[in-house]
């Protein structure tokens, strides 16, 4: 009973794995790229001045800020600064702007959004650099749980079927792998199925925590998509039930028309300085709710906190300067859900636990990549001459399509984002197309190339791809290394760094799989010439 449950729970491993393993590995390499989404956008737009920190009088920028609000602003229902500083929850340096959005007409539940990015250095005026259109690391990001080119809805409810699925892989994998931590010591390469089943287990087990959370996060990421049930039967099926539920959850409230804040609002970013240190202001957001009065929220800079929304703020009245306080705390369930999200899009992460996520992700997709390579190796012998050879051959084609074409892909999406005219239109779109070009192509390519030729050429696409991004980024723009690095921007730097390390990898893979298929050809010559000798004899 005991083994015939092991066995079953490796049949339901492998098939599962194999099912929906090129959709997880499309979601993790685009997931992962999501880490940094908002450094790879700011390579995508090389026209934006390189980050230049200095002393700033955050006073002085607000009064800038309201002062250009009451020019485009007047009667708004809100207003929002957003002073210059670095998000760690959002990943990157964020603009001195301002947003706003007007009183919504009347039979209109929303008014107009507007937003401007100011000049810190030029007292508040209206910022004329105008970047190119791109999708930018944001478009990896969303493709990994909306896909792309199918319905929104479709996609999540696609990708959440795929999440469950591999979680049960995690856990049967767990259970079939009988010694999967003692293995996690074991490696032994140049062993044909033995090597990936070694590679498969040892990249399982490195990063398992990881995998169990990141799978379980993202299904209660879109809990009420999965299973609407429970907001269907208390609040009802028609088109404002979710609204409803929202409304309760998050608390609904009428807002009026603001004026200007008649205290001073420098004083009060003076006060939370004085708590919190020298340019821990994040920004500074005005608004008066119906039945309450009208408040000035200063924010800090959000920090190492796990929760999404968290952020310590300080409320004044709007016109007496005097400290309010703060709504109650929110209930369990809603600090239990935004943990779990900040939790899966690592929005508490200093820079180095970025890395260790970042990192994580490539594993996850190198354990299904050594999956899927695992089914193909241990029936490639028993099926290349039997009815199952379509299937083996698809299969195999649509491993090296993915595995090694994918990547190649979201190569050519930055290679396209430097050599398409940055006035095309729909040029965002076209970017995005060259990726799912290229990784098309590359699955007609490996159906009908010898499979062996096919892995390795499209590891060296990918590895041209990858390792000529900075020469293609030098040849066109003025943010190359040389630059970059003189000028301490880091962040433009490193993307062109990490390029060229993944190009490295996938040129390292690729050597390495010639040689191991040279052995092997090597040794099946040796082999048959020894068998032709015997008979001879």
């Amino acid at each position: 009973m005991k083994e015939g449950f092991r066995q079953s729970m490796a049949w339901l491993h492998t098939w599962s794995g194999l099912a929906v393993g090129w959709v997880l590995f499309f979601v993790f390499v685009t997931g992962t790229a999501g880490y940094f989404n908002s450094e790879i956008t700011r390579w995508m737009q090389p026209e934006l001045p390189m980050y230049q920190p200095g002393p700033q009088d955050n006073g002085k920028l607000a009064t800038a800020a309201m002062d250009r609000l009451q020019e485009v602003a007047p009667d708004a229902e809100w207003w929002s600064i957003t002073l210059p500083h670095h998000s760690q929850a959002f990943r990157r340096w964020e603009e001195f702007s301002i947003s706003w959005e007007t009183m919504p007409k009347e039979g209109h539940e929303h008014g107009i959004f507007g937003r401007e990015t100011l000049d810190s250095g030029n007292a508040g005026q209206v910022k004329t650099v105008d970047p190119r259109d791109t999708g930018g690391g944001g478009a990896l990001y969303v493709m990994h749980y909306a896909l792309h080119y199918i319905d929104r809805e479709l996609a999540f409810k696609l990708v959440g079927v795929c999440t469950m699925i591999m979680l049960i892989s995690l856990v049967t994998g767990v259970i079939t792998h009988k010694n999967i931590f003692k293995d996690f010591f074991t490696f032994r390469p140049g062993k044909g199925q033995r090597s990936w089943l070694d590679a498969h287990n040892v990249i399982g087990v490195m990063a398992l925590p990881f995998f169990l959370m990141i799978t379980y996060s993202g299904l209660v990421f879109f809990g009420i998509t999965y299973m609407p049930a429970g907001v269907a039967a208390i609040y009802g099926t028609d088109d404002k039930a979710i609204e409803r539920y929202f409304d309760d959850l998050f608390g609904d409230h009428s807002h009026e028309a603001i004026t200007r804040p008649t205290a001073s609002v420098p004083k009060m970013i003076a006060q939370a300085e004085a708590a919190w240190g020298q340019n821990q202001v994040r920004s500074v957001f005005i608004q008066h709710d119906g039945g309450e009065e009208p408040r000035v929220d200063i924010s800090r800079v959000r920090g190492g906190q796990v929760r999404v929304f968290d952020a310590e703020i300080m409320r004044f009245h709007a016109h007496t300067g005097e400290l309010l306080p703060l709504d109650p705390p929110d209930g369990l369930t809603l600090k239990t859900n935004e943990t779990l999200r900040a939790l899966h899009e690592g929005r508490f992460a200093e820079p180095w636990l970025r890395w260790l996520y970042f990192v994580a992700g490539l594993l996850g997709a190198g354990m299904i990549g050594t999956g899927l390579v695992l089914w193909t190796v241990k029936r490639r012998k028993r099926l290349s001459a039997t009815s199952g050879h379509f299937g083996l051959r698809l299969v195999e084609a649509l491993n090296a399509a993915t595995i090694a074409g994918l990547p190649a892909g979201v190569a050519a999406y930055f290679w396209a984002n430097r050599l398409l005219p940055v006035d095309m239109a729909d040029r965002a779109e076209w970017e995005m197309h060259f990726l799912f070009l290229i990784w098309g192509e590359a699955l007609i390519y490996a159906y009908f190339r010898d499979i062996r030729k096919a892995w390795l050429e499209l590891l060296w696409l990918a590895t041209t791809g990858f390792a000529l991004l900075p020469v293609i980024n030098a040849l066109t723009t003025d943010k190359h290394l040389l630059n970059t690095l003189v000028a301490g921007d880091w962040v433009l730097a490193g993307f062109d760094l990490t390029m060229l390390v993944l190009g490295l990898a996938f040129g390292y893979i690729a050597i390495q799989v010639k040689r191991l298929w040279l052995k092997k050809a090597a040794l099946k010559v040796t082999t048959a010439n020894n068998e032709t000798l015997a008979g001879a004899a």
